[in-house]
C-alpha cells in the first residue's frame, strides 16, 4: 500500500502525517510530495526518514492512494494524472467538490456512495464538515427547512503565513507580511476567502452549497456569514435551524450524543460548552448551547466547534482512505 501525500510540508499535510501515524494507517511506503524547492528534503514518519519527491516521480511510482492538500490549481492539474495511472485521489481543495461526477464525502454520512470507479474523491470544506456532522442526523428525524450559519474561523484555515501574521501582531511586530487586508489580532474580519459577484465570499458559498450535496438533500435553504477571528485552535459556528417538524430538546441531545464523531457539551449551569481551546488536536465535532429559538416555532439554536485541521481536513481525508481499504475499493 503506497500512499502519496501531496503538500506534505504544509499545515494540513503535516497534520495528515500525524493522523496517519496515530491511526496506524497500514501503508507500506510513504511518498511525500511538495513544491520543487522542497524536493530532496527529508521528512520523518514513524521514526523513518522519507525524501520528498517531485509530482512526476510520485505519479511514476503509481501509489494506490494520493492524499492531496496543495491547493485547487495543483489539484486540477495533477489529480487527473494520478487517476490516469490507477491512483485514487482524495483531494482537500475546493477544485472538485461541486463537480457533478465527483463524490463529496464525509464518511459518517455518505461513504457508501463510493465505488472503485471513483478515482478523484473530494474532501469537503472544513466548516462544512463540522456543520453537516450535526445537521445530518437531525435532518433525518425532523426534516430541515432553513439553516442560518455564522462562523468564527481560525487563522489556521488560511495557512502558516496567517498564523505567522497573528503571532507577529501579538508580539507587536507590525512589519510582518500581511495575509489579510487588515490586522487580525484584536479584530474580526467578515471576509473568509475572496468575494464573488453576489458579495458572498467563496467560503460562504461553500457553506451554502456543499451540505446539500453531502446530505443528498436539495429541499432546505441555507445561508451563511463567515468571519475570521484571532484564534488558532479551530472553527466555531453559531447555527440557527428551522425544521419542518417539531422537536424535543432532550431528544435532540440524545440523537446527537448517539451520533458517531459528535460530542455534546451542553451544561450551561456549569459553563460547559464547546470552545476551540478544548477542540484543538481532537477529531470529534463538539456541539452545545442547544436551545429553542424563542422568536419562532420549530427552530433550534446551537454552537458547533471542531479542529479545522483535523476533522475539518486531515482526519476526514484519512477516514475516507480507511473506508476505501476496508471495503476493498483500492
Amino acid at each position: 500500500m503506497k500512499v502519496a501525500l501531496v503538500g506534505a510540508t504544509g499545515m494540513v499535510g503535516q497534520v495528515m502525517l500525524k493522523v496517519l501515524e496515530e491511526r496506524n494507517f497500514p501503508l507500506t511506503e510513504l511518498i511525500p510530495v511538495a513544491s520543487e524547492k522542497s524536493v530532496g528534503k527529508v521528512i520523518n514518519f514513524k521514526g523513518k526518514e522519507y525524501q520528498i519527491v517531485s509530482m512526476q516521480t510520485a505519479i511514476d511510482m503509481k501509489p494506490e492512494i494520493a492524499l492531496f492538500s496543495a491547493g485547487g490549481t495543483t489539484s486540477l492539474e495533477f489529480a487527473p494524472k494520478f487517476a490516469a495511472v490507477g491512483t485514487t485521489v482524495i483531494d482537500n481543495s475546493s477544485a472538485w467538490r461541486m463537480e457533478a461526477d465527483k463524490k463529496l464525502i464525509v464518511p459518517e454520512i455518505n461513504a457508501k456512495e463510493l465505488s472503485k470507479d471513483d478515482k478523484i474523491i473530494a474532501n469537503p470544506n472544513c466548516s462544512t464538515i463540522q456543520l453537516v456532522m450535526v445537521l445530518h442526523p437531525l435532518n433525518l428525524k425532523y426534516n430541515l427547512k432553513r439553516v442560518i450559519v455564522s462562523t468564527y474561523q481560525s487563522v489556521t484555515g488560511t495557512g502558516k503565513n496567517a498564523v505567522d501574521q497573528l503571532n507577529a501582531e501579538i508580539a507587536g511586530n507590525s512589519d510582518v507580511a500581511k495575509v489579510y487586508p487588515y490586522e487580525i489580532f484584536k479584530n474580526a474580519l467578515p471576509q473568509c476567502d475572496v468575494f464573488s459577484n453576489d458579495d458572498y465570499t467563496k467560503e460562504e458559498i461553500k457553506l451554502m452549497t456543499e451540505p446539500k450535496k453531502i446530505m443528498g438533500d436539495q429541499t432546505f435553504n441555507i445561508t451563511a456569514t463567515a468571519v475570521r477571528v484571532p484564534v488558532q485552535g479551530g472553527h466555531s459556528e453559531s447555527v440557527n435551524i428551522e425544521f419542518e417538524n417539531d422537536f424535543d430538546l432532550d431528544e435532540v441531545r440524545k440523537i446527537l450524543s448517539n451520533t458517531p464523531g459528535v460530542i455534546v457539551l451542553d451544561d450551561v449551569k456549569n459553563s460547559i460548552y464547546p470552545m476551540p481551546l478544548y477542540a484543538e488536536g481532537k477529531d470529534e465535532v463538539f456541539v452545545g448551547r442547544i436551545r429553542k429559538d424563542l422568536s419562532q416555532p420549530k427552530t433550534l439554536n446551537m454552537w458547533i466547534v471542531a479542529d479545522n485541521l483535523r476533522k475539518g481536513a486531515a482526519t476526514n481525508a484519512v477516514q475516507i482512505a480507511e473506508y476505501l481499504l476496508e471495503n476493498k475499493l483500492v
